[in-house]
């Protein structure tokens, strides 16, 4: 594991935090060439970025805090502001308080939030894939003591897992773009949206499978991690989503 750069003897750069920048920076420009590929404005695309990151950077660290840890952070609440020394949660940060924030956006400035959202996906699958690899790197959401020959410092490398299940994601959500819209594309993949929608339960699946693996701390749970939780309901909810019918999405996703 490579947690630290050490640039000089008084200069060290988090691994984690490097490629969380790097992936940031890739992500933004990949978000606007996608914006003007599917005609949908570039600013709002960027003002809409601005804000998921926001959120999400607040929303996983708020996550950690109360729902993972809390007993750790109540006893110096100061602890809460040191957010370089890590603890974020995808689910609480990207999806949940990230998503929420683009449609609510959406909503108020008359977007069309499929559309939108649609736009994002294939950028968001991206970033937790890079995501991920920085948490290789770092060490972090490391799982169970193992003696596979792919093993890491004897243990399953959950995030290497999490990386190669969400490239795969990518690759299906890119192919699935790429096919025009004509009777050779499922009209299910016909609407704004189901992009996105199926992001969500392929992202989810392969959640519940990594969270098998994994053996750091999960928080409390009732048998299961909060995560698998999550997992569960994204997955039903992106079933629910992409499977409505096309009346339903239209009165809810375009203004």
């Amino acid at each position: 594991m490579y947690p630290v750069i050490r640039v000089s003897p008084f200069l060290e750069i988090p691994t984690y935090y490097l490629v969380l920048s790097v992936t940031i920076s890739l992500g933004l420009i990949w978000l606007v060439r996608r914006a003007k590929r599917f005609q949908l404005s570039t600013k709002v695309a960027l003002d809409l970025s601005l804000i998921v990151m926001v959120t999400g950077f607040i929303g996983g660290r708020l996550f950690h805090v109360f729902y993972e840890d809390f007993e750790y952070y109540r006893e110096n609440l100061w602890r809460i502001l040191h957010f370089w020394n890590g603890g974020f949660v995808f689910y609480g940060g990207a999806l949940l308080a990230g998503v929420f924030a683009l449609m609510y956006l959406c909503f108020k400035a008359g977007k069309s939030v499929d559309a939108y959202l649609d736009l994002f996906a294939p950028v968001l699958s991206f970033s937790y894939a890079a995501g991920r690899s920085a948490c290789l790197l770092a060490g972090c959401c490391y799982g169970r003591y193992c003696d596979l020959p792919w093993a890491i410092g004897g243990r399953h490398p959950t995030q290497a897992y999490a990386v190669l299940w969400e490239l795969g994601v990518l690759f299906i959500l890119l192919g699935i773009e790429k096919v025009p819209v004509t009777k050779r594309k499922p009209s299910v993949f016909q609407k704004d949206g189901s992009v996105f929608f199926l992001w969500m339960i392929l992202h989810a699946v392969g959640r519940l499978l990594m969270e098998n693996f994994r053996d750091d701390f999960r928080g409390p749970n009732l048998g299961i991690s909060i995560s698998s939780w999550i997992s569960v309901c994204v997955a039903l909810l992106g079933v629910y989503l992409l499977f409505r019918k096309p009346a339903a999405r239209r009165s809810a996703g375009v203004s």
